[in-house]
């Protein structure tokens, strides 16, 4: 393969040349992102029938004092303090008042994050054990099954949730998997120990359309089609005519007064797309190459409909000029590529390029191990960056798992960052986060803490593994 610095060559020229010799990036117009978290509009035409439960777990004022605190938002803080009361960050800085009723964490050494967010996950849907009766991911039978919705498969039960609070997660975006043009619909979950999913879904965070570019819908439905890239862009296109079609007809009922004898028949596949169409839901798309990001950015320009991320990114750095024009983000690993031609041209400079060029750069997992290290792929990355001589600090690199990330699923109003009034989403490390010798010793969730080094709940790791996981085993 082609060496590293021969890549990034090639890659300084290309960029340049569509600097000096193309239009702005296709993905320039797309509708700005609401800044509430839970979208309004086509909420009153289709209410979600299943609403989140979730209610914090108790909690008490906790004053974390005398770490290196990384706020998410570019910040770093020697010997700071942060302040936790009553589920939401009441201060953070280097020299903070000790209220009365505090429990008083004495972190130096220690290093305080936000909470690890992932924003491409399958837990509960492919959980573990992973069996083909556990296996809910993907409902293969179309190529677009907008209908289905991650939430309805998932388990509670999984172990890997509480894996992933034990790496430091503090909230994860659950997608449908990638065999479908349109997959259905994701949702964001805390990971926390619950009956229901209902009661581990993020209080108003909204819903996202998965869709996905590439091998992997062509190989599913080779045999009876769409079976090529030019067969995924009409399947696309198609499906979003559809459901304007549906949107208009719906918003014209409610401007005549919302008659219910006069309301539209409903179509659950159809109300997905108008969904996304209405600004209610963004597009999160699966996509390894350049070329067919930029051609899902037209169609969203088309359409008029927001793309939130690209699942995986691989190629990236060769349109890193559009992706910051378009302000989508990108949810990308440090190393992993190769395993399929869609996904061979990768760089290990990729994520670093992106950040360069102010892009949104994140880091995801896809991966039920992965997730429990999003902190060590940032430090690959951020190793990757320096290497190349582009500069980036541990302060910045951290917003990769933490605030970029909650962008990427429309959750950065409440959580992703240290900063006051915010969800007290709060991880305490044992060292540097960047260091492959760090642990988690404490998480917490909504000022909760729910996982603790030193003195482990096994609840946490779900009903199915009490009696079979060892006591000894999370360690």
């Amino acid at each position: 393969m082609r060496t590293r610095h021969t890549l990034l060559g090639l890659t300084v020229l290309l960029v340049a040349g569509c600097a000096s010799a193309q239009t702005p990036g296709p993905g320039s117009s797309q509708p700005a992102r609401e800044s509430q978290v839970g979208p309004a509009g086509a909420e009153a035409l289709f209410p979600d029938p299943f609403p989140s439960t979730y209610k914090p777990f108790p909690s008490r004022t906790t004053l974390i004092r005398n770490a290196t605190v990384l706020t998410g938002t570019g910040e770093e803080i020697r010997g700071g303090s942060v302040l936790l009361r009553d589920g939401k960050i009441a201060g953070v800085g280097p020299n903070l008042d000790v209220p009365a009723d505090a429990v008083v964490i004495d972190a130096a050494g220690k290093w305080v994050t936000p909470g690890v967010i992932d924003p491409h996950s399958h837990l509960g849907v492919y959980p573990s054990p992973g069996i083909p009766s556990l296996s809910d991911g993907n409902e293969a039978t179309d190529p677009n099954t907008a209908e289905v919705w991650a939430e309805h498969s998932i388990w509670p039960q999984d172990p890997g949730f509480g894996l992933a609070l034990a790496g430091g997660v503090t909230a994860l975006h659950t997608l449908p998997g990638s065999a479908n043009l349109i997959g259905g619909r994701s949702v964001t979950v805390k990971p926390v120990p619950s009956r229901t999913y209902q009661g581990m879904k993020f209080p108003g965070a909204p819903h996202g359309l998965k869709m996905a570019c590439g091998e992997n819908p062509k190989r599913v439905y080779a045999a009876r089609g769409p079976s090529t890239r030019m067969g995924n862009v009409a399947g696309w296109r198609t499906a979003f005519i559809q459901g304007q079609d549906y949107l208009d007809r719906w918003k014209k009922w409610q401007a005549a007064g919302s008659d219910p004898a006069s309301r539209p028949a409903r179509d659950l596949e159809l109300e997905s797309v108008a969904a996304t169409l209405n600004g209610d839901m963004d597009a999160h798309w699966h996509c390894y190459r350049a070329d067919e990001m930029v051609t899902a950015l037209d169609i969203a320009r088309e359409f008029g409909f927001r793309i939130a991320s690209f699942e995986h990114a691989v190629e990236g750095y060769k349109i890193r000029d559009y992706l910051a024009e378009s302000g989508v983000c990108s949810l990308m690993w440090p190393d992993w590529w190769g395993f399929k031609l869609e996904a061979f041209d990768g760089i290990k400079e990729n994520v670093a390029l992106l950040h360069q060029a102010g892009a949104c750069a994140v880091m995801h997992s896809d991966d039920v191990q992965i997730i429990q290290f999003l902190n060590l792929e940032a430090a690959k990355a951020l190793r990757a960056a320096n290497e190349a001589g582009i500069p980036v600090t541990k302060a910045e690199a951290v917003a990769w798992f933490t605030l970029n990330a909650a962008r990427a699923i429309g959750i950065d109003e409440v959580t992703g960052s240290l900063e006051v009034g915010k969800n007290a989403d709060v991880v305490i490390w044992s060292g540097d986060p960047f260091s492959i010798y760090t642990k988690t010793e404490k998480v917490f969730v909504d000022g909760a803490l729910l996982f603790d080094r030193a003195a482990p709940d096994p609840y946490l790791f779900g009903d199915f593994m009490l009696g079979i996981l060892p006591g000894e085993a999370i360690r």
